[in-house]
């Protein structure tokens, strides 16, 4: 019995040297992979270039509205509705400005409210509020539109919004500068830390950053020295538009 108990004790003893050397090179495995991760880590740098083009407007968005005021909603909208109206027929009949480029923006009747101590708050009269967006590709007949919708009694014309209708055909130019941009920074800071710059391993766009920084149009009366007031004109300046991206892009470092 004793010789069966000294041969079974030496299985067991030798099973657990054989299981515990396992567990020691999975961890040991384990162990590794961190460590070659980590250090793969530490030979990269993730730096962010910024792009940015200036190009000029081709198309603009104007807002043009009407506003009345009275006694009741009803009477309030209707007299809106007919100032509107007639701008809205000028718009197509005289500029030829089709139904897809005219859009509206916004509409309401509220009621207007006066305070006092005697009666508190009583309703003074009603307003209705019309806006329209209107899409121009000719910019040279802004200041015009905007003085015959004032002429057909348009009486809220707000900024004229200058862009580029197709954003697209300048992505290439903003990427490719936001690219060269990065190489810029990222070779400055291998330089600075003694290392040599490698490949590129990561790039990541930054949505919220690509965007267009539109150019508001800076509209103003045209003063003539020889013309009244009243045959002054207003005078729109297209501007320029800003196309900007930024990209975070990864580089090996050797």
């Amino acid at each position: 019995m004793n010789i069966w108990a000294k041969r079974l004790g030496s299985v067991m003893i030798a099973g657990a040297l054989l299981t515990g050397g396992s567990a020691w090179s999975g961890a040991l495995g384990v162990n590794e992979a961190y460590a070659a991760e980590t250090t793969q880590q530490q030979n990269r740098i993730t730096v962010l270039g910024k792009g940015e083009i200036t190009v000029k407007p081709d198309i603009v968005y104007l807002s043009i509205g009407a506003e009345s005021f009275a006694e009741t909603a009803k009477s309030a909208q209707k007299s809106n509705a007919i100032k509107m109206d007639k701008v809205t027929k000028m718009l197509k009949e005289k500029w030829k400005i089709e139904d897809k480029d005219i859009k509206t923006e916004h509409f309401y009747v509220q009621p207007n409210y006066s305070y006092s101590d005697k009666e508190g708050r009583k309703v003074q009269n009603y307003s209705a509020n019309h806006s329209l967006e209107i899409t121009l590709r000719d910019l040279s007949k802004v200041g015009e539109i905007l003085d015959a919708a004032a002429d057909a009694g348009a009486n809220n014309i707000g900024n004229a919004r200058f862009s580029v209708e197709n954003r697209d055909v300048f992505e290439t130019q903003v990427i490719e500068k936001a690219m060269a941009n990065a190489d810029l920074k990222a070779q400055a800071i291998a330089k600075a830390s003694k290392r040599q710059l490698g490949v590129v391993v990561n790039v990541v766009q930054d949505e919220a950053a690509n965007r267009d920084v539109f150019s508001f149009g800076n509209m103003e009366m045209a003063k003539v020295e020889s013309a009244s007031m009243a045959d002054a004109g207003t005078s729109v300046k297209p501007g320029e538009i800003k196309l900007v991206t930024q990209l975070y892009v990864q580089y090996e470092m050797k």
